[in-house]
Parts: C-alpha cells; structure tokens; sequence
C-alpha cells in the first residue's frame, strides 16, 4: 500500500488489521483540498493468486469497490487488471464522474508503472531475503525505501531515537551519545545509513554547522564501529552522501574520480565519509550514496517549486545557469537497491539522472508541465540576503554530476527524463498514454 501511494496523494495508514485477506482492513487518512477524511476500507474476498477484493465501509462515496485480478500468463508472468466500481452521494453529474475517473487513471498509472518497475529491479535480486538496518527510516528517502524493500520480501529495522515499540522491527539509538546495543542487531546481513540534520531549513550558524557536521560522522562512526564488532559482520554498509561532495563547479564535468570541492558541504561530505573507515577495516563493503538532487513533491526541491509554481510565480533564481544534477525519487530507491545487491560497487557511487539540467530548464520543465507562466526571477542578491551563506552552495551552486559507476554496473533508468518524470510525479501524464 505504501509503495502504491502517488506522491501526489496525501495518504497517510492510521491503522490496519491484516494484509489482503478476507476480514482484513485498513484506516486511512486522505485530503479533499485542505479537508482531511477517513476511509476505512474491508478486504472483502481472496483466492490466492487469482483476486482480492476491497471495498470502503466508510468514506466519501456511497459505494465503492475495487477488484484485483490476476491472469497468468505462460510460465514467468501474469496480467493485472484492477477493477473500481464507485458511485458519489446524492445526484450523478456527468462532469464530477468524468474528474474522479481521470484521477483514478492517473493513480493507476502510476501504480502499474511503479510496480512494473519495482518488480523489474527486486527481480535483480535471486539470493535468500536480507535482515536490513536502516536508519532515516522515517525521512523522505527512508519512508519510500522501506516500503520497497519489504516488497522484496526483506526483513527490516528502523533505528529510531525514541523507545522502540515491541513488534515493530525497531532499534533505539541515540548517535550523538553513542548508544546502539549490540543484542538487538544479530543476524544484520546489511545497514543502510540515510540519518542526518536537514542542511537546508535554517541559517547555517556556527551552532547549525556544527549540528549538522555531528549528525552524520558522529551516527557513521557510532553504525561502522558497531558493525565491524559484530560476528558475524553485515555483508554491506550503504552510508548516504551527496554530490556536495564536489562543490560549486560550473566549468567540470564530475564522476567518481573527481576530487572534493572546497565549500562547507564539500568538508561535510569528506569527514563523513571518512567516518565509515572502521567498516572498511573490518572488510565490509562500503558504499557512498552520493544523492544528488531527489525530486518528489513530498519535500526538498520540488516541493518548495511547486506552489509558486502553481500560482504563476515559477521562474529561475538567480542567473538559472547553474546545473542541477537530479534524480527521481524512485529511481533514487532503486539505485540504492541496485548498491545494495551490487558485489562490485564500492566506495563513492554518484545517485543522478544521466543529464543534469539547468535551474531554468527545471523551472521552465515545471511551469510547462502545470500549464503556468515561468516569467518571475528571484534575483540573486535577494537569495543571499534571505538564505546567507546557504544561499552559493545549495540554490545558487552548480554541480554537473554524472553516474558513471552506476551505469557501468548496468543500472536501467526508470524516469532519466525531466519533463516525463515532472509529469510522472505530480500526475500529469497524457490521457492518451494511460
């Protein structure tokens, strides 16, 4: 359920009893506009590997029911059909049906191309399920990775900082006092390290640097110590980074190779990586995720673009020369995964789209997509007075990063398109391609 949710839709599981089977239910949180509502929703039928059925017990429409069919086709694959059946409240207008019926095409577009995708990539995978560690797990990226991992049919824990809850797979850690018990961590076949202070809310004061430079060595070094004296060790340790690693580079074409900028995120990204060396001491394969710019309307970069956007207001900051090397949040989720069951990847893997785009191309993409204006700029001197010294190396820094290892190791781009991707996350697509 949680890797079927378009981005686009605020849907929240308040709680649940079961999985697909007969009597199982699910309460869910959804939002008309500003107004929250409750559905609650009863699986109704199963017959294993053929069909479930569900259907709202409480909710805005009078009736509605949606059918899972499977077919199986040949040997190694099947067909899915899914079936609504709805009915509104009070008096049918045509229009209103005609609006929740192209909603509902765009939702199962892009559920049917999410789980296309998916199951392409977990398909990658033929060795017994994994016991993973996670930390992170409730930001933007781990909220979407979990989900897609235990798809995959793997076990996993959430480190998190307050008491764990018995029964949920949880871990309490508190990095910046070095806490993290050994005995909750046996059988760890990997960890992945997403954890650390958000650098673009607030001014970067002194105090600010120094949190968020303590947020991500202190909790690598606490994971990597750990696993090295671990028996048995995990298998791999997949610790995030960023392509802020290189710095304010407008002239250079960058990969892997490429030596470390000299800005603050530059110096960040250095000592956090270097945080991981008793991982690699101990022989655990260690990989950098270099991400670069993750694009969901669910946070960072797009979400800020997206209500300016829509009232009008889009248009480039500052220049809109600098490169901005992307990447689809879902092909993010995956290019992790691919890191993950990937032997030969190690050290720094960049996590971008094959071309990095210009801020104005984005902010153009976007405005194009929403059918908006793109006319306004936000001057330059206007963003530095606003975000400080945050302001030339996040909104005004320009990085043209290329995945070189990634595609080396034969990684298969689901969005590597900005305008299909824009689309594809905000549910934009074309009726003719539904």
């Amino acid at each position: 359920m949680q890797r079927m949710v378009p981005h686009w839709d605020h849907i929240k599981i308040l709680d649940q009893h079961g999985t697909i089977e007969q009597g199982a239910w699910k309460l869910l949180e959804m939002r008309a506009g500003p107004l929250p509502i409750k559905w609650l929703a009863e699986h109704t039928e199963y017959q294993q590997n053929r069909l479930f059925r569900d259907q709202q017990k409480k909710g805005p429409f009078n009736r509605f029911v949606h059918t899972h069919n499977f077919e199986q086709q040949g040997e190694s694959s099947c067909t899915l059909e899914d079936r609504i059946e709805f009915r509104l409240p009070g008096p049918q207008i045509s229009l209103l049906n005609q609006y929740i019926e192209a909603q509902l095409a765009q939702t199962f577009h892009f559920r049917h191309q999410t789980l296309l995708a998916d199951l392409a990539q977990h398909n990658l995978f033929t060795g017994p399920p994994m016991t993973i560690l996670v930390s992170g797990a409730s930001g933007i990226l781990g909220s979407r990775l979990v989900p897609f991992l235990r798809t995959g049919g793997h076990r996993v824990l959430s480190l998190v900082r307050r008491p764990a809850k018995q029964g949920f797979d949880q871990v309490f850690w508190d990095p910046l006092k070095g806490i993290l018990d050994h005995k909750d961590l046996g059988g760890l076949d990997a960890v992945i390290h997403l954890a650390g202070e958000n650098i673009g809310q607030g001014r970067w004061t002194s105090e600010k640097k120094k949190t968020i430079m303590q947020s991500r060595t202190m909790g690598t070094d606490l994971l990597a110590t750990t696993m090295a004296r671990l028996a048995p060790q995990p298998k791999v340790f997949l610790s995030a980074s960023a392509i802020g690693y290189y710095g304010h580079r407008p002239e250079e074409i960058l990969n892997e190779d490429s030596l470390p900028g000299q800005d603050f995120i530059s110096q960040v990204c250095e000592a956090w990586e270097k945080a991981a060396q008793p991982a690699m001491d101990a022989g655990i394969r260690t990989v950098f995720l270099r991400i670069g710019v993750a694009l969901t309307p669910a946070g960072g970069a797009l979400q800020r673009l997206l209500l300016p956007c829509r009232l009008g207001l889009g248009g480039k900051l500052g220049s809109g020369r600098q490169y901005v090397s992307w990447m689809d949040i879902d092909d993010v989720i995956r290019a992790v995964h691919h890191c993950l069951i990937s032997p030969q990847l190690a050290g720094p893997v960049n996590l971008t789209a094959p071309l990095a785009v210009t801020n104005s191309e984005l902010s153009a993409n976007l405005a194009q997509v929403l059918g908006r204006p793109n006319l306004c700029q936000v001057p330059e001197w206007l963003i530095r007075l606003a975000f400080g010294e945050m302001a030339k190396e996040i909104p005004l820094a320009s990085t043209q990063v290329i995945p070189k290892k990634l595609m080396e190791a034969g990684f298969s781009f689901n969005q590597p398109n900005l305008i299909k991707a824009l689309k594809f996350l905000i549910g934009r697509v074309e009726p003719k391609n539904l």
